[in-house]
């Protein structure tokens, strides 16, 4: 049964009064990918009355269902407001797949402010806690891409008492339970997991302190200061408590909440979902249909790519489910009309990790600052093992009325790569794909590379090679999708240059590339706002003009007709004319009204692409690039 939506259902279940409402800018859909559906079963489960008011359009629908007893929940869905919205170009988007029909518009930018001064407005005194990905990736003072400045916490801005951040399962319990206990909201200031704004007379011993809101706001160096501290202690085992001062109020981060251990992932992920989006929505919400029959068996990622921000929300130590509640699942498909005999993924943040990085994780993971698991190379204390990962897929196939288990996740090649075992990857292939295997070297040049945090090029050809030779054997008709990014932090028109030459060697023609995209609670967002690595100090170049992230994007497909302009521009002020020609190594034929310059002819045949060069290690790049090389555009 869905929880309750209307005062109607209320009315007909005999509630007179709820004690929680959860307020979601996503629509109501019960399906443990759902953070709202996930947070309010919790709730359910812990004995509290929850209802659900799904993309609120005004004071009205928050009132809908009364005031709550004990809160409101808020979240602004399972991405960020601003991301549903808009492109990376700042364009409205066409579609929100998160929404009815995929329909735009039905939630405002910055849902999580918007709802959370509603539900004062509604009724003012009865308590607002935030959560969800939103809150979560903004709860220090930020960078905002759409507003190119620096905001505060979400908690100033949105004026509510809690802010729950990470996955919240264990934070919403202890909610729950010292809520009914009697406590009053502005007690709520120790709960693991959780942010306040407090008095900086109560300011607590011990704390790391960052600086100030104020003075992030206007230095730079000041922000990628803060932004290292912040990532240096998000482990449940040695994080400290966070500390920045925003005017006359004392921002509190509580070390993260310690992981579900595997009993309690499968209690949550067993919870008593509907699976399915609300009947109020006859067309459905096109989110779901990706994942309605695919299996969640692990969270975090000890990967920690600097664009994603997984690390800073669901932390990098891995919680796994059981075999036996994966199955559960799985056998439950089978009783649900809809499914076709097809599980769509066994995956999570990276699919192939379902077990800890290596054995020295008793006292916490390495900083970030100092070590990581996989790039540029696997750390010597790497343990990579399939085994487990293995066995799973295995049970599952073995289903009745199973058909086939693919993995859509993505999976790490480089961690893949260190397993001395190589039954995963055997049974990967022959298995697991559906057409097309979806990895992401991202880029091909070093320097770039480092800064993304991910590892070098070496790795991704690789395990093309081996990939593509078990598939010949196996003689089935299968790709690789390589995902790629143009205008990362660090790359230069010479490094786009080196990446087009990289995909005309591999043969790659990619249907579409991926802009950098600086999202709230990044590391590589605090390299595009500061042109700072936060880590090391160093300087690093920031693509940010239109004209040059359209030429970067160019040449990532430079082979389209409509791109011809834009890649001759770039190759010209990159000062590669002799890739504009028709010998094998150019990229783009000479204007057949001009014909080739005559300095520049036969030279392309000559030159071997920069991907075929030794890989440079992150010192060598910035010796290369020049340390101190600034834009010729000011930051914003």
């Amino acid at each position: 049964m869905f929880l309750p939506v209307s005062r109607k259902e209320l009315d007909e279940r005999g509630i007179r009064q709820l004690d929680y409402i959860v307020v979601t800018g996503d629509a109501y859909v019960d399906h443990p990918t759902f953070g709202a559906a996930i947070i309010s079963r919790v709730a359910e489960a812990m004995g509290a009355a929850v209802g659900i008011i799904a993309q609120p359009q005004g004071l009205e629908d928050i009132r809908r269902l009364g005031a709550p007893r004990r809160a409101f929940l808020v979240s602004g869905g399972n991405i960020d407001s601003m991301v549903a919205h808009y492109t990376t170009a700042k364009r409205l988007r066409s579609q929100d797949a998160y929404s009815p029909g995929g329909r735009r518009g039905l939630r405002p930018d910055r849902a999580v402010i918007a709802y959370s001064q509603l539900c004062r407005k509604a009724f003012p005194g009865t308590p607002v806690v935030l959560g969800g990905l939103e809150a979560s990736l903004r709860r220090f003072a930020h960078y905002d891409y759409w507003d190119d400045r620096v905001r505060p916490s979400i908690l100033l801005d949105s004026g509510a008492d809690l802010l729950i951040y990470g996955m919240g399962e264990l934070q919403t319990m202890e909610l729950v339970r010292r809520l009914e206990a009697g406590e009053e909201i502005a007690s709520l200031t120790d709960i693991r997991g959780t942010c306040v704004l407090i008095d900086p007379r109560d300011t607590p011993w011990g704390g790391v302190q960052c600086p100030d809101f104020e003075i992030v706001a206007r230095d730079k160096a000041s922000y990628a200061k803060a932004v290292c501290q912040q990532m240096n202690e998000q482990d449940p085992l040695r994080g400290k408590i966070l500390l920045q001062r925003h005017g006359n109020r004392m921002l509190v981060q509580n070390p993260p909440m310690r992981c579900l251990t595997t009993e309690e992932l499968d209690w949550v992920a067993e919870l008593p979902y509907e699976r399915a989006a609300h009947p109020m929505y006859p067309e459905g919400v096109p989110a779901l249909q990706e994942v309605e029959f695919s299996l969640t068996h692990n969270r975090g990622c000890f990967g920690a790519c600097n664009f994603c921000s997984i690390a800073f929300h669901q932390g990098r130590h891995i919680a796994v489910r059981s075999e036996e509640s994966l199955l559960r699942e799985a056998e439950g498909f089978l009783k649900n009309p809809r499914f076709k005999g097809f599980i769509s993924d066994v995956g999570g943040p990276t699919a192939n990790f379902r077990r800890p990085s290596c054995d020295h994780q008793e006292g916490g993971m390495c900083r970030l600052q100092q070590r990581r698991c996989l790039a540029p190379e696997p750390c010597s204390r790497l343990r990579a093992d399939h085994s487990a990962y293995l066995s799973l897929l295995r049970r599952l196939r073995a289903l009745p009325g199973v058909k086939k288990v693919f993995i859509r996740s993505g999976i790490r090649y480089d961690y893949l790569l260190a397993d001395p075992d190589s039954a995963f990857f055997e049974e990967l292939v022959e298995h697991h794909v559906s057409g097309q295997l979806r990895v992401a070297p991202e880029h091909c040049a070093a320097g770039v590379l480092d800064c993304m945090g991910k590892p070098h090029i070496g790795a991704y050809r690789e395990f093309s090679r081996r990939y593509m030779e078990k598939t010949r054997q196996l003689g089935k008709e299968q790709y690789l999708v390589p995902y790629l990014m143009s205008s990362h932090p660090g790359s230069t028109l010479e490094e786009a240059v080196e990446l087009a030459l990289f995909l005309k060697a591999e043969r790659l023609h990619p249907d579409q590339v991926q802009d950098f995209y600086p999202t709230p609670g990044t590391v590589s967002t605090c390299m595009y706002y500061t042109g700072l690595d936060p880590f090391t100090g160093k300087q690093v170049y920031v693509p940010r003009s239109k004209e040059e992230k359209a030429m970067q994007r160019a040449l990532l497909q430079y082979y389209l007709p409509e791109n011809r302009a834009l890649v001759k521009k770039a190759l010209i002020l990159a000062k590669r004319e002799d890739l504009i020609g028709t010998g094998p190594g150019c990229l783009i034929p000479p204007d057949p009204r001009t014909g080739p310059a005559p300095a520049q002819k036969g030279r392309c045949a000559a030159r071997p692409p920069r991907s075929h060069l030794k890989e440079r290690s992150h010192d060598q790049w910035h010796e290369q690039r020049g340390r101190g090389h600034k834009p010729k555009r000011k930051s914003p």
